[in-house]
């Protein structure tokens, strides 16, 4: 399910790093992300990234870049993200591989779903899993 983004998903979830450059290393190599677009200031922050996972995405910059949005998320807390995988034992063992916080093993849930968590270097939450509701409107 890894790679480029087909059409154009309509949520987005945003987070900022006091890293962002480890950030995007991990999320590609441990977690199979695509980076789709990076853009850096002269100093070296990152402005504004995109990575893809199958058919979303995910924005990331660097935390004290300056901006509204910037100061509005500089006392936020961690997000929890969930990621649909096709298969959830070798995305863990990718995860496992490249050093991840693995705070659940890939584990079977009662409604059906195989799930796994992890914690990014930034305390964010990671879940990936079987699970995939569809969008009814």
């Amino acid at each position: 399910m890894a790679g480029t983004v087909k059409g154009r998903p309509s949520i987005f979830p945003t987070l900022l790093y006091a890293d962002a450059k480890a950030a995007i290393k991990q999320l590609t190599e441990a977690f199979g992300f695509t980076e789709m677009s990076v853009y850096e200031s002269e100093d070296g922050k990152i402005l504004h990234a995109e990575l893809a996972y199958g058919n979303g995405a995910v924005m990331l910059g660097s935390k004290g870049r300056g901006g509204l949005f910037a100061e509005i998320m500089e006392k936020a807390g961690p997000i929890g993200t969930y990621i649909v995988v096709d298969d959830v034992d070798a995305h863990h063992q990718r995860a496992v591989e490249h050093g991840a916080d693995i705070l659940m093993p890939p584990t079977d849930q009662d409604y059906g779903s195989r799930d796994y968590m992890a914690r990014d270097a930034e305390g964010n939450i990671w879940s990936f899993g079987t699970y995939s509701p569809e969008i009814v409107g």
